[in-house]
């Protein structure tokens, strides 16, 4: 059979999210053979004139199908970002909705999501849904019957596992897949860790120890900034990532602006990580354990593409990265 996944989501995009779901769909079709990933027109200035398979360095063997979709870009400006959220995914789905009107064949395929909100629309139009879960909703009642109506339910985490079948979900219904990665990418690296930290601009004489990601507060980047403080002169925290010099990324500017321990370069280009990666000393997973996301539901990308440089890390003793 053929798939189908729908996302709505902006790719390409600065987040993790746009590399699992252009991996995913790769990997789909390079198994299956017909894939096709269907997404929204979203407004994303830094990425508009960037081609989505050469930017995550994949084979074009699938489709991607983009819908005309309202962006209230102008609420995220002026408004907090839940509210902008809950009212972006509302147009989402009236578009969706007159999109599979319309689909031919709809039969033929296996539908694939990871938005839990879309499921209830996608099973009036599907026999077969596959929904994948990185997090739990809050309103768990609300989709319980949506979950329980899926063909099957991929989680990527055996702690997400555990909740649904505590819910009453059946456990053979439900397959763990973690995040992976794509060692190709890594391989083909064979720069040594000096030339690489010439050709990014990295300190030669120096320990580095390097953080990429997000900068939210569960992932526990402000205590690993606050932990640099101890260090001694000859080692650097590097903070790679960030998606929002006036959320996330700015704040984390201005809460450490007179650190003189930590380096924030900010989002870099998917294809340099790896680079910055085997550039390092040591790499760092320091996840909170006061966040559910974190402690149990999530499986980093990040972890896999530490793995992958060969370079020794220090995580987070947590059971989502055990």
């Amino acid at each position: 059979m053929k798939i189908i996944y729908f996302s709505n989501s902006r790719i390409p995009t600065e987040k993790g999210y746009g590399i699992q779901i252009i991996k995913m769909c790769h990997a789909f079709a390079a198994a299956n053979g017909a894939v096709e990933l269907v997404l929204p027109t979203k407004n994303n200035q830094a990425f508009k004139h960037i081609d989505t398979f050469d930017y995550y360095q994949v084979q074009r063997n699938f489709d991607i199908k983009k819908i005309k979709c309202l962006d209230p870009s102008w609420v995220a400006q002026r408004m907090r970002p839940g509210l902008y959220i809950k009212i972006q995914a509302f147009f989402w789905l009236v578009s969706l909705f007159f999109y599979l009107l319309f689909k031919k064949n709809k039969r033929e395929y296996i539908c694939y999501t990871r938005d839990e909100y879309s499921l209830p629309l996608l099973q009036l139009f599907f026999n077969h849904v596959v929904w994948e879960a990185h997090t739990l909703p809050r309103a768990t009642g609300r989709y319980l019957k949506y979950w329980a109506k899926c063909f099957r339910i991929i989680t990527i985490t055996q702690g997400l596992k555990d909740e649904l079948i505590t819910l009453g979900l059946p456990q053979e219904k439900i397959l763990v897949a973690p995040d992976a990665v794509d060692l190709a990418e890594f391989n083909k690296i064979k720069s040594s860790k000096e030339e690489l930290r010439r050709e990014l601009g990295l300190p030669v004489d120096k320990n580095i120890i390097i953080y990429t990601g997000h900068l939210y507060d569960w992932k526990g980047t402000q205590g690993l900034a606050d932990a640099a403080n101890f260090l001694s002169d000859k080692e650097i925290v590097v903070f790679i990532g960030g998606s929002d010099e006036k959320f996330d990324l700015g704040n984390f500017r201005s809460k450490n602006q007179n650190n003189k321990k930590i380096l924030i370069l900010g989002f870099k280009p998917y294809q340099q990580i790896p680079l910055y990666l085997k550039a390092a000393d040591v790499l760092v997973l320091p996840n909170s354990a006061s966040d559910q996301k974190s402690k149990t539901w999530t499986s980093p990308l990040k972890l896999f593409m530490y793995m992958a440089s060969g370079v020794p890390i220090v995580a987070a003793q947590l059971p989502s990265l055990s």
